[in-house]
């Protein structure tokens, strides 16, 4: 049962010779999830051997070009491969137009359908759901509407012990019900579920927190996620211009890992200025040692653990 983070591109506004513009990819449970798009995603899909037909679920924090302008292309490469899925596009009603505007002109016989569901950037509501995930939005603070997604699995259900079908002649009918938690009673003696199951595995998560000052407001949204990528465009002697810009530092990007209780923080979005970025990375690590620097074609697991 995977739960894998794939960073596409690392960098700000203009790409660098080392890194791309912002995307990720996340995989849970074999799902590809696409998060943002800039320029060079698709050659990054095919760096990092992630098959374009995976890719079902697009999801578009705001509509700055180094998180969209990947898309064009990508749609036309999709088109050109025979694509003849569903394609479903999460973003500000504002990007349905751009893009249908761009279909008409350059793709007018598309081989699939785009769904495009409209999010409300200033919300924190569920935007997707299925039987192993939920989606939700997180607002962020930007010079345009933007909201970052919290990525969570839905809860595992416990296992039952090898043994126990047997010794308590457990009929298929109740095995679902004692997963979710019963008890079982057998011969008029109730059997507890703890002696019944294995603890369940814990919930993993992701939050993706791009383009945006700080704000202290997302952090009941992003508790305890495992994973928390926030970006970092700037190192501390900059924060003048990040408040101006509406970005953040790495003591700011740090505080807020910290404050939310997240095992790991990821920082990224860096600033082409930067051609070393280990100043960022120490700041960061003064107030929350678990960072990690995002790097173009870097994998970050969550491994499951039981409760």
């Amino acid at each position: 049962m995977t739960f894998e983070l794939t960073i596409l591109g690392s960098s700000s506004a203009i790409p660098t010779s080392k890194r791309n513009l912002t995307a990720h990819v996340l995989n849970v449970h074999e799902r590809f999830f696409l998060i943002d798009c800039g320029e060079g995603t698709q050659l990054q899909l095919r760096r990092n051997k992630i098959r374009f037909g995976k890719i079902n679920h697009i999801f578009i924090s705001h509509l700055h070009g180094d998180h969209i302008f990947g898309l064009f292309g990508l749609i036309s490469t999709f088109n050109m491969l025979k694509r003849d899925t569903d394609l479903h596009i999460y973003s500000h009603q504002e990007l349905e137009r751009i893009l249908t505007e761009h279909i008409q002109f350059f793709e007018r016989n598309l081989a699939y359908k785009i769904v495009f569901h409209h999010i409300k950037p200033e919300k924190n509501e569920l935007i997707y759901e299925d039987e192993k995930i939920t989606v939700e939005t997180i607002p962020l603070k930007h010079r345009v509407p933007t909201c970052g997604f919290l990525f969570k699995e839905k809860p595992h259900l416990k296992n039952i012990k090898k043994n126990v079908v047997e010794k308590y002649q457990i009929p298929i009918s109740e095995i679902q019900k004692i997963k979710e938690g019963n008890n079982y009673l057998f011969h008029d003696k109730i059997i507890p579920n703890t002696e019944l199951t294995i603890p369940a595995y814990k919930q993993r998560s992701y939050a993706y927190c791009t383009d945006t000052a700080y704000s202290e407001k997302i952090i009941p949204i992003i508790s305890n996620v495992d994973i928390l990528f926030h970006e970092t465009t700037f190192a501390n002697n900059f924060k003048k211009l990040a408040k101006e810009t509406f970005h953040s530092t790495a003591e700011q990007a740090a505080s807020i890992a910290k404050q939310a209780n997240v095992t790991k923080l990821i920082i990224g979005h860096f600033s082409a200025r930067y051609k070393n970025v280990e100043i960022i990375l120490q700041q960061s690590k003064a107030v929350f040692e678990n960072t990690f620097v995002a790097e173009d074609g870097e994998k970050y697991k969550v491994d499951l653990q039981r409760e």
